[in-house]
């Protein structure tokens, strides 16, 4: 269950070290390139992004304890989600169009929650309840 769920991670991950080296290279625009197809499949990736964590994390006290969180990702994903829609949506893709979704907070966010959830995940160690 949790393949699923760090694969997703994997794909937004490597789109995310993908489009660094693209806004380096000063690249007015490409209509067909491949910034588009790493930006198509970290989009798909977020689609169902919860679903996949809550999946992932299984049952018991982990999952009751990460719920709240899981909130969060989902929100963290779906602005993500709609700011690579919204750059997808442009006949070309600028190296400056990608240098400044990276530095979108929706994406830095959604990938601070990825890393988060994922040593959750790979370790078993549930988030903390509040007091």
């Amino acid at each position: 269950m949790a393949t699923d769920f760090l694969d997703r991670c994997d794909a937004i991950e490597e789109c995310y070290e993908f489009m660094l080296g693209y806004a380096g290279k000063g690249i007015p625009g490409e209509p067909g390139s491949e910034i588009r197809r790493h930006l198509e499949r970290a989009g798909a990736a977020l689609d169902g992004m919860a679903e996949a964590c809550l999946a992932a994390l299984g049952q018991g006290e982990s999952l009751e304890s990460s719920r709240k969180f899981v909130s969060v990702l989902d929100r963290d994903a779906s602005n993500s989600l709609a700011a690579i829609e919204m750059v997808l949506g442009q006949p070309a893709i600028s190296s400056q169009l990608i240098d400044n979704l990276n530095a979108s907070i929706h994406l830095r966010a959604l990938l601070t929650d990825l890393f988060l959830i994922s040593d959750v995940i790979n370790t078993g160690t549930p988030l903390p309840e509040k007091p």
